[in-house]
């Protein structure tokens, strides 16, 4: 996997894949390349895929590095190996007006390495996943998405996630924090299987009470003239056709920092945190405490009410 020739045949696992343009630098501010970039996912590749087994994945790109605007690959390419899953599933909130959208499943390291390789930095997926058939489940995870409007930051972030996480757990819910790997943070629960709008109305119902008690600090529309110095709590991502970045994803920014799962300690002294991690500190952190975020994998409780 250190290769970094313009193009060679590497094998994962029992894969053969060609990879290309491994000098290319993806990431200008701190000269990240995609050769280092496919390095990264083949080695967090253990700990990312559970947190994407079953969930189709949407790929934002970037290749032409992080310097210029991404875009968002929902259909999986033409070129797509025989051997990478896809599902097919109705699209009926494609901005491309499809009717259907046939998607990547990544269940392997090969997987990984393939869609690094696409220069695919960012991996989004939905809350729920789809059956050995195809057909989707239910949300089996809400997750809330923090926005700090400046010049509120990581403290505040924190702060609500906290504040979150009292108030889910008195619904029975335990709760996994992470970095969003941009500004803002991500808070995660397992539930039963329930609909995704029976899901979104719940974290919205939970997200308004909160914004209720600390107006001063809560925000939960998306106008921007309304969110400096709050932090913006995104419960909509439980909604079907909504995704978020992937635990372990790489985001797309100047330098790369990760979309990374956090212990509680950590998050209550968020002041310590800075800028966020990169992949090598990834990396190295998971070697030693493995993945924080696992037990938001196991079967959940049901919402209640239900």
């Amino acid at each position: 996997m250190t290769d970094r020739s313009a193009s060679t045949l590497v094998r994962v696992g029992n894969r053969q894949l060609r990879l290309s343009n491994l000098d290319k630098v993806l990431f200008p501010e701190s000269g990240f390349t995609k050769g280092e970039v496919i390095d990264y996912y083949h080695r967090v590749a253990p700990v990312m895929l559970p947190h994407l087994e079953g969930r189709p994945v949407s790929l934002k790109r970037f290749p032409d590095g992080t310097a210029k605007q991404g875009f968002f690959n929902k259909n999986a390419p033409a070129n797509t190996p025989y051997w990478l899953r896809t599902v097919t599933l109705d699209s009926p909130h494609s901005t491309k007006g499809r009717d259907t959208v046939r998607y990547l499943l990544l269940d392997e390291p090969a997987a990984l390495v393939w869609t690094a390789n696409l220069a695919g930095l960012e991996l989004h997926v939905p809350q729920w996943r789809v059956g050995p058939r195809g057909a989707r489940r239910g949300v089996d995870r809400l997750v809330f998405d923090l926005d700090p409007g400046s010049p509120a930051g990581l403290a505040e972030c924190a702060q609500v996630a906290m504040l979150l996480a009292d108030v889910l757990a008195a619904d029975g819910l335990t709760t996994y924090p992470g970095l969003s790997g941009g500004k803002g943070m991500h808070l995660y629960a397992a539930v039963a299987e329930t609909p995704p709008k029976r899901a979104a109305e719940y974290a919205h119902r939970i997200a308004s009470a909160l914004e209720q008690r600390h107006p001063d600090l809560v925000l939960t529309q998306m106008a921007k003239e309304q969110r400096p110095g709050k932090i913006f709590i995104d419960w909509s991502q439980n909604n079907g056709p909504k995704t978020t970045v992937a635990p372990y994803s790489l985001r797309g920014r100047p330098r790369p920092t990760v979309a990374l799962p956090l212990t509680w300690d950590e998050v209550e002294h968020a002041e310590d945190l800075g800028p966020g991690f990169e992949p090598g500190e990834a990396l190295d952190r998971i070697a030693d405490r493995g993945d924080i975020a696992g037990p938001v994998l196991r079967d959940g409780p049901a919402l209640p009410g239900g």
